[in-house]
């Protein structure tokens, strides 16, 4: 179970990197979600190949059970990051980012109505402490230092939900497929069903820029690819409730990296929010229950 854990934390560390590569693409002239559906496009290619070379087993699915991964990959990936954008567009990063954490309150309900989850004490204390850990990182609070609109906040939570149903049907799925067979093919459902939204066709002059290709890459293999493997990995032994919580990780490490290698501001309530975070995580590490 400790190893599940880890994988699960290593996945969301690496999803903390995707703010590195999407400035890449955004400066070659990408939009978000172009970026999105080239980072699903480049995710699905590479992932496929590793598979084709190692596992070619892990390709092939009934095809009956489409469904699971429109699950995966549309209903959840791909809807997730529809809201999420259009939550940034209408308001700001922080406000998107808190919003978009309610993640691991709908994963907890729904695992706990759907896979009789138990809702233990640790549990709901590292809920608490990660929602305000993600509200002090993203500058949200202190209140009253930005206005969040009615639509903003219906993206935010969907884009909450979205990133939620990833570890309920994931959990479903993970019953009959591998986590290599999940992975692939939720990153393939995704590609297939952004590609027509983004209009990624209509601006494929941007991809001539080298910054397109070595953003492309990084958030293709390292933001996508790996991470889903590693987090579909660990969703098989672990409980979704506890998943979700210890995925936090990823605005830590987002954090952390905007400190170190763009020098954002560090104040103290980011700090705060950061140890929140990393000591939530750790309670779940070490905890029975």
């Amino acid at each position: 179970m400790k190893k599940a854990y880890l994988k699960i934390t290593a996945a969301a560390a690496l999803w903390g990197c995707i703010g590195l590569f999407l400035k890449l693409l955004t400066a070659a002239g990408l939009t978000s979600m172009q970026g999105v559906a080239l980072r699903a496009v480049v995710g699905c290619l590479f992932y496929g190949l590793f598979l084709f070379f190692t596992d070619r087993n892990a390709l092939f699915i009934a095809p009956k059970d489409w469904y699971y991964f429109f699950g995966t990959g549309v209903c959840s990936l791909l809807f997730f990051n529809w809201c999420y954008f259009n939550a940034i567009t209408r308001s700001s990063m922080a406000a998107a980012a808190v919003l978009l954490y309610t993640a691991p309150i709908f994963v907890t309900l729904m695992s706990a109505l759907l896979f009789r989850e138990k809702l233990t004490p640790a549990k709901l204390t590292a809920l608490a402490v990660t929602f305000a850990g993600c509200a002090l990182v993203t500058g949200l609070f202190p209140l009253g230092q930005e206005v969040v609109s009615p639509p903003v906040i219906l993206f935010g939570l969907g884009s909450g939900f979205g990133y939620a149903l990833y570890s309920i049907f994931g959990k479903f799925v993970l019953k009959k497929y591998s986590p290599a067979t999940v992975t692939f093919y939720t990153i393939l459902f995704c590609a297939l069903f952004s590609l027509p939204l983004s209009g990624l066709h209509t601006n494929l002059s941007a991809l001539s820029d080298g910054r397109a290709w070595a953003g492309a890459l990084g958030v293709g293999v390292l933001c996508c690819a790996m991470p889903y493997h590693l987090y579909t990995s660990g969703l098989r032994e672990a409980e979704p409730g506890r998943a979700a919580i210890l995925a936090t990780i990823e605005p830590f490490v987002a954090a952390a990296l905007g400190i170190l290698l763009f020098r954002e501001a560090v104040t103290p309530f980011k700090l705060l929010g950061m140890a929140a975070i990393l000591g939530a995580v750790l309670l779940l590490n070490t905890s029975k229950n």
